[in-house]
């Protein structure tokens, strides 16, 4: 099968792309690659690849698939915050675009990076996909919409399927540490502190990264008939947490360290739990593997090994929001987080 993973140089990128080798798919890869610069440990996989912004996809870009995984997108809520215009040009206008030009050249199957903050401030309750969506970011609204315009593409020969994926965590090649696992882990390393920027309260479902690409690769592999059109909910309904439960957890695996509220610290408004049993249930290939406890521990061997400093995670290098702003005043990026002409990235087949 010959698949098309757009934003394969980012986070969840770097570390599927080398899964989907592994199983012997044929693999190309399309990304702008905005932080070319922040390989945080390993390499990326090396295959044929398209240096292209989502904005400019043609339709000979996608023409020859099987399938799309679609990852590419401002991936958080402080990127998507920068300019929420451009958020909607980005995750969601071109997006669009790129599902409907891939069922017009006959991509089978188009796998689309979604988001549980899709449900936004739903409190205690656990949210299943045909839970109200109620989106409180750019980001979250940007997810929503697509899902919302691409869904009724679906036909007879065309399968789009929605993974709204819990908050990630986990090693990878363009680790982000703006992620809460993540941010902890590195804060408990780095200073002897588990710093929490909100008061601990809020709820998260939490997933390896390894986890997520293992259910992008099953829900290649499922029946088109069971996928078609279907929202699923990634990661396991065990792994639900309150912030505060996964600093303790930190404090356990990092010596000599200590829970710490920030001086700002305040309430989350972004607070869910979601249910994940439809995945479990009705796709039988995907076999979560980790646990927040297993991925701090593996997050801090890694820290240790690459000697992480406080400078490193907090710095523009590792942080996305600091790092594209420091491109644009570099003016490597426009305003419009464009290349611009000087160092412009090249198309390569």
């Amino acid at each position: 099968m010959r698949v098309l993973v757009t934003g394969h140089t980012g986070y969840i990128g770097s570390k599927l792309t080398p899964m989907l080798l592994a199983k012997g798919y044929d693999v190309v890869g399309l990304d702008t690659d905005l932080f070319k610069d922040c390989t945080f440990t390993g390499e990326l996989a090396d295959v044929p690849h398209i240096w292209k912004d989502v904005r400019d996809v043609a339709a000979e870009d996608v023409a020859g698939f099987d399938a799309i995984i679609h990852l590419a997108a401002l991936s958080n809520d402080p990127l998507g915050d920068y300019d929420p215009g451009l958020t909607e040009t980005i995750n969601d206008q071109a997006s669009v675009n790129i599902a409907r030009m891939a069922k017009a050249a006959g991509v089978r199957r188009f796998l689309f990076a979604s988001s549980c903050s899709n449900y936004g401030a739903a409190g205690q309750d656990f949210m299943k996909e045909d839970s109200p969506l109620d989106p409180i970011t750019p980001y979250g609204v940007s997810k929503v919409a697509v899902e919302k315009a691409v869904g009724p593409l679906a036909d007879e020969t065309f399968c789009p399927v929605f993974l709204r994926a819990s908050t990630a965590y986990g090693v990878s090649p363009r680790l982000r540490f703006d992620l809460v696992l993540n941010n902890l882990v590195a804060w408990a390393f780095t200073t002897g502190k588990v710093m929490l920027k909100s008061d601990g309260s809020p709820w998260r479902p939490v997933v390896h990264v390894e986890d997520i690409c293992s259910a992008y690769i099953a829900l290649l592999e499922a029946d088109e008939e069971t996928v078609r059109g279907r929202a699923y909910n990634i990661g396991t309904t065990t792994e639900n947490y309150q912030i505060r439960d996964l600093a303790e957890t930190v404090a356990q695996v990092v010596p000599d360290c200590e829970v710490s509220l920030a001086d700002d610290a305040a309430p989350d408004k972004r607070c869910y739990r979601v249910d994940c049993n439809r995945i479990a249930t009705e796709i039988p290939g995907f076999k979560p593997q980790w646990t927040i406890r297993r991925g701090a521990e593996e997050l801090y061997e890694t820290y240790k090994a690459v000697g992480l400093t406080l400078d490193d995670f907090e710095g523009q290098r590792f942080q996305r929001i600091a790092h594209v702003k420091h491109l644009v005043e570099r003016g490597d990026l426009d305003t419009s987080l464009r290349w611009t002409d000087a160092i412009k990235t090249t198309s390569a087949a």
